[in-house]
This record gives structure tokens, sequence and C-alpha cells, in this order.
């Protein structure tokens, strides 16, 4: 990974590892999942690859339970995180789902964006009360909020996308990560991607992120309604779950 400076002194934001050597380098039984270790990941991983669209969308749905259950971060959730960000850019990510035509690419961008909220300022003033050590050093989440820059060098091209739906995808997961005090610098550009969230999305929880985004960062917001936020309702894409159902 690349921690280097560029020539005109811009800080480098690190780069994703290649997902082959986050797959092969990764020691996947010693890692906690919440039904033991990680042995079966690799598994689950590769077939995220396959050219059977209804293969790959159920492999992601099996990992948002691998290492997502209940909206908790696991050892193991960081390098599945870095290898989901890594296959973006596979040709396995541009397959079409069946009956919606959408790039799984966006599909696995929802996956990135729910994952990091699960870590985000919003998620630890709903939750962070009931549990007030997981964001301590060394632990799972605390590592997790640590890989943000990283993930974020790998979402960051699809902000751009020729696809709507994988537009917005990159601008939510976009807006999560960049919470992350080293992509400071990032923010006045994804506030345009948080206002196109907001004139766009019909999803409220995407659209509260969005909204929150550019309060936090002390832009304008009075022309803006914000959003009603309900009790709780898993954050955006509500854990993805909504984009991994049937019909698939």
């Amino acid at each position: 990974m690349n921690h280097s400076s560029s020539k005109a002194g811009v800080p480098r934001d690190p780069d994703v590892p290649p997902y082959q050597v986050v797959l092969a380098e990764t020691d996947w039984g010693s890692l906690e999942t919440p039904f033991g270790n990680g042995e079966c990941l690799p598994e689950v991983l590769a077939r995220l690859l396959e050219p059977d669209p209804r293969v790959q969308v159920t492999a992601l749905s099996e990992l948002t339970e691998l290492v997502g259950h209940q909206n908790t971060i696991y050892e193991a959730t960081a390098p599945v995180a870095m290898y989901v960000a890594g296959i973006l850019t596979h040709p396995a990510a541009m397959t079409l789902r069946p009956y919606r035509s959408v790039p799984l690419r966006a599909t696995l961008l929802n996956w990135l964006a729910s994952t990091a909220y699960d870590v985000s300022e919003d998620f630890v003033d709903r939750v962070g009360q009931y549990f007030p050590g997981f964001l301590a050093p060394g632990t799972p989440a605390a590592a997790f909020r640590d890989l943000r820059p990283m993930l974020y060098t790998a979402v960051a091209p699809f902000l751009r996308d020729s696809h709507e739906d994988v537009r917005e995808a990159a601008g939510l997961a976009a807006l999560i990560l960049a919470e992350h005090p080293a992509l400071a610098r990032h923010r006045d550009h994804l506030a345009v991607h948080a206002r196109r969230i907001l004139d766009t999305s019909s999803h409220d929880p995407d659209r509260r992120v969005a909204w929150k985004a550019l309060q936090a960062w002390g832009h304008e917001v009075t022309d803006i309604e914000p959003c009603q936020e309900a009790p709780w309702d898993g954050g955006p894409h509500s854990d993805g779950r909504g984009d991994l159902e049937p019909p698939f």
C-alpha cells in the first residue's frame, strides 16, 4: 500500500492491496465471525467473481451475515471489505443483475457503504451508548475505521461512473468514509455528490446520510428539508438487504 505524497505535495490516500493478495495472505481461520472463525470466507469471496449474477449476489448476502451480523464489525470484516473494494474494477463487477439491469458493482458499493456505516458517527450516536467500548483501540471496529482512507481510494473512481446506480452507491459510500480526518480535503468535492443524492434518491436513510454529511461539514442545509429519522432503520440501504433480496 502506498502512503507517499504526490509531487505537488498533496497527500495520497493509501491503495487497497490487490484482492488476490488479500485472499492469499489473510489467515482467515484465525479471524472471528459471529459463527466461529472465517475458514469458509475464501470460498464465499471467490463466488463473487463467478459469471452467474445469482451466485454473486447470494455470496454477498452470505457475507452480510458472516461479517456484519446484526450491524456488528468482526475481526473478519476488515479483510472482507478490502477484498470487496479490490474487485470493484474486476470485469465480474460489471455483471448485470437479472430483472434490474444494474451492475453488481453498485451492489458491492452499497455493501461497502452499509458496512462503513456500522462504524460511522451517526451509528455511534445512535447505539454507542449501549456499547461504550466498541471503538476502543484494538477493537475490530476501531481497526475498520482506520481502513477508511484505503477504501475511499477504491470507491472514488466511481463517483462519476456512467451508470446512475453505481454513481449513487459510490457517492453514499464516499460520504460515509470521508468522516475519517485524513479525508477531510475531499469533503468540499463530495458535497456535490451529497446534494445529488438529496435531489435524486427516494431512499430516506441514504438522503439522511447526505444531509448529515453536509451539516457536519459546515454546508448550508436550511434550504433542504431534513429527513425524518426512524428510531432505527438499519442505516443506508437497510444493511444492504433491500438490494440483496429477490428478485435477483
